[in-house]
């Protein structure tokens, strides 16, 4: 039986912490950044939770 490969493109974007949850990257902070506010900038450089609905399909990209 063949392994099962981890999804690249997930592998990029999101990390499991330890208690199984999963981290993610806030969208629209790569480019465009001089039209959006010094605020707003800062409060997407944090770190957030993927939700609970979408949690499960991410740990299968991720094989774990």
């Amino acid at each position: 039986m063949p392994k099962m490969k981890t999804v690249a493109a997930a592998k990029k974007r999101f990390t499991l912490t330890g208690t199984g949850k999963v981290k993610r990257k806030h969208a629209f902070k790569s480019h465009i950044l001089t039209k959006k506010t010094t605020k707003q900038k800062r409060n997407l450089t944090h770190t957030g939770t993927m939700s609970a609905i979408d949690t499960p399909a991410v740990k299968l990209m991720l094989v774990k």
